[in-house]
């Protein structure tokens, strides 16, 4: 597992989960680190959103599916809405998590040069798991949503556990 960026000077990781559309992966993780965040009494320490690197769903609550997997696990994401990665956001967070490969080639152009150092995939957080990539679920069944929240959980896990030891 990778070493933190530093700690923030403003002590509060500000962590930007990404993905396609913004309305199954990147939301589904913004719950799951802000349940977990808030269940390990770090609230306070962490701030997260999401965002996708095609803007067609912007406004759009997170797919139905992706809410229900989410729900029966104890994560809330009907507040959610989908919004487009824009350049400042490597500016304002200080994590940009992608979950795959063409997310990240997408995220690294709009990225300023000097923040790529912001820019990894989630599943670099990973404790259990080895794949570099959450798969995107939107087109295959349930089984594929769970997939999704069991490696999200896990590396939501391993980058919690991380900020504890900073």
């Amino acid at each position: 597992m990778p070493e933190l960026i530093k700690r923030p000077a403003h002590n509060r990781l500000r962590v930007l989960m990404v993905c396609m559309g913004n309305i199954c992966r990147s939301p589904t993780a913004q719950g799951v680190l802000e349940k977990m965040a808030a269940d390990a009494g770090l609230s306070g320490r962490v701030r997260v959103d999401s965002a996708g690197t095609y803007d067609g769903h912007a406004g759009a609550p997170p797919d139905e599916r992706a809410q229900e997997h989410a729900a029966r696990r104890g994560y809330d994401l009907s507040g959610q809405r989908a919004r487009p990665l824009r350049s400042r956001d490597f500016a304002d967070f200080d994590l940009v998590l992608v979950m795959d490969e063409i997310n990240e080639r997408a995220a690294r152009v709009l990225c300023p040069p000097a923040q790529r150092h912001k820019l990894r995939r989630l599943t670099d957080f990973c404790v259990h798991a080895t794949t570099r990539e959450v798969p995107d679920p939107y087109s295959g069944g349930s089984a594929g949503f769970e997939r999704a929240l069991d490696l999200i959980e896990d590396a939501c896990a391993g980058l919690l556990a991380a900020l504890s030891k900073d």
